[in-house]
């Protein structure tokens, strides 16, 4: 595969990596992740290929023949070249980071860089980065499109969550929970459903609610257009089990 002085739609670089596991040339792991059978081990590669002058040498941030530079960033462990975006190498991910590395700390129980204002506050979910996103199925430990941290603890990438937003879909796809403040949604609820009494028959109706919010196991009114936790207030809630009091169905 060919390279230009700009790289590929994954990486600005003037070289191509020799891929340890086959030995073909490609700009990148992506690339070469996209055409073969298998995958690319980027921190076994050993030698690039200058795409000025096609001179194989070993990796390196700048040709030894005719002195291209192959990427204003390089990383010597990932062999990751690239535009200047700030980048750092975080020995306990394993990998580089977009930076810059000053506005990220490393959670340990997480194991993952988070922004500094997420720094006692967040919830640790233990190897969090570890799973795949539960909306695209994807890895997100090693991906290049930032991880965004739910209230929940759980990650999702950052695309995935704004698609997500865009559907209105407003729980974690993993546990159910909220993840925006529901507050303005709850008394909008509220109102709706004191304008919309429910049938005589039904009014001392009840029901066992699970809230996805806080856990907790209530009895509350039954409502068709709700359910409101008694402990928190959240209308984010799951039926456990039959209407309590309802009028019986004739057959």
């Amino acid at each position: 595969m060919a390279a230009t002085p700009d790289g590929c739609v994954h990486y600005a670089r003037s070289c191509l990596l020799k891929a340890p596991c086959c030995g073909k040339f490609y700009v990148c792991r992506l690339c070469h992740d996209g055409e073969e059978n298998h995958e690319m081990d980027r921190f076994k590669v050993r030698e690039v290929r200058c795409a000025a002058c096609n001179t194989i040498q070993e990796a390196r941030q700048t040709c030894k023949e005719c002195e291209v530079k192959f990427g204003e960033y390089y990383c010597d462990v990932c062999h990751l070249f690239d535009k200047d975006k700030k980048q750092y190498h975080c020995q306990l991910c394993g990998i580089c980071r977009i930076g810059p590395k000053e506005k990220y700390f490393h959670c340990m129980k997480c194991n993952l860089c988070l922004a500094t204002d997420l720094k006692d506050n967040h919830k640790c979910v233990e190897n969090v980065s570890r799973q795949n996103c539960p909306v695209c199925m994807e890895d997100i430990h090693s991906s290049r499109i930032r991880a965004h941290v739910l209230p929940c603890g759980h990650l999702l990438h950052k695309t995935c969550f704004e698609d997500m937003c865009i559907t209105g879909s407003y729980r974690c796809p993993l546990c159910m929970h909220s993840v925006f403040n529901m507050e303005e949604v709850w008394e909008e609820r509220d109102k709706e459903i004191s304008q919309s009494p429910m049938p005589t028959e039904y009014r001392d109706t009840t029901v066992k609610i699970i809230c996805n919010d806080c856990q907790a196991h209530c009895t509350v009114s039954f409502h068709v257009l709700g359910l409101k936790c008694s402990s928190c207030g959240s209308y984010n809630t799951a039926q456990d089990g039959g209407l309590i009091g309802a009028p019986a169905v004739n057959t």
